[in-house]
């Protein structure tokens, strides 16, 4: 036995289809089944067409004017709030004696914009007939009275003779800084070192301020003349030796002659190795000693030699120190 839907007649689906709808399903197919490479072939013609119609019609409409640039932006620097608090402190500090702390001001947090603009003349103008101020126009807004010469200017414009009074004022002020300049504390812990000077009275370099200096001469023993930087006499061609007398003299820190000097050929210092004594005698090859009669000494060289404490001080500071001792 068969179902109804099996013995019916089968219905086509052209026919379901009928109008647009049909052209559509017929194009789909069509697109699906074609060769993608013959699409692009069949689209690129297309395009081209309507780029050359885009083109006509560009040079067929007249071309507009380039709109007007647009202003500049104002350049604005980032300036740290903490640092407009700190100038707005100092200037109530110096209007009122107040002290502002760091811990009293608002968030300081952030960077404020803050634009520079040159300082400008506001300069008014007002009518002679009813003492109006002008607005922007040139005509008075109470009477209406055209702005003309008689009108007064506020601030009146300056004369020659001011503006040379103004110059001279200036360049006083500009000279008075200059020579009389303030004195900014320096808050900084490390030394530093200064220097003195001024200015010299036939204005030539200026004047240094160096500490005193002790000037040591030295002159040959031979003739009498000074060493001049050298060690060598430029008369005698003598070499410094320990009795080329030095000015100002110090025998009592070098007794045995100076340090740099020849060993001189007059008088030398011995000391003798058993008894340790010093003494002075023409230089032998073997001298012997003044107090023991020792045959081998040592000649000294010249050396720093720290002179004895007097006795009577060495006295003094022992009493000081018994007087302070407790009972």
């Amino acid at each position: 036995m068969s179902s109804p839907a099996q013995g019916g007649p089968s219905v086509p689906k052209e026919k379901e289809k009928k109008g647009f709808g049909k052209v559509l399903s017929r194009m789909k197919t069509v697109l699906k089944k074609a060769d993608p490479s013959r699409r692009m072939s069949t689209i690129s013609p297309k395009a081209a067409t309507s780029s050359a119609a885009a083109a006509e019609a560009s040079t067929s409409q007249p071309v507009k004017p380039v709109a007007a640039q647009a202003p500049a932006a104002v350049e604005a620097t980032k300036i740290p709030r903490s640092q407009l608090f700190a100038e707005r402190a100092k200037k109530l500090g110096e209007l009122y004696g107040l002290e502002l702390k760091p811990s009293e001001w608002h968030k300081t947090e952030g960077h404020a914009l803050r634009v520079e603009k040159p300082i400008r003349m506001r300069v008014h103008r007002k009518c002679h007939l009813c003492s109006t101020t002008f607005g922007l126009g040139k005509e008075c807004p109470k009477c209406k009275h055209p702005r003309c010469k008689q009108c007064p200017r506020v601030p009146p414009k300056r004369t020659e003779a001011e503006k040379e009074e103004s110059r001279k004022k200036r360049a006083a002020i500009i000279k008075e800084r200059a020579e009389k300049a303030p004195i900014i504390p320096d808050w900084d812990p490390t030394p530093k070192k200064i220097v003195l000077k001024r200015p010299a009275k036939t204005g030539g370099q200026d004047l240094y301020y160096r500490k005193p200096r002790q000037r040591i001469r030295r002159t040959c023993c031979a003739c009498e003349k000074l060493f001049t930087g050298t060690k060598t006499c430029e008369g005698c061609e003598h070499k410094r030796c320990t009795d080329c007398p030095r000015d100002p003299p110090k025998k009592d820190k070098y007794p045995y002659g100076y340090p740099g000097d020849v060993p001189s050929a007059r008088i030398a210092h011995y000391q003798c190795a058993d008894c340790r004594h010093v003494f002075a005698s023409p230089p032998t090859a073997e001298p012997a000693c003044v107090k023991c009669s020792h045959a081998q000494c040592n000649r000294l060289t010249p050396r720093k030699v720290e002179p004895e404490p007097d006795p009577d001080v060495l006295k003094s500071i022992q009493l000081k120190l018994e007087n302070m001792k407790l009972k």
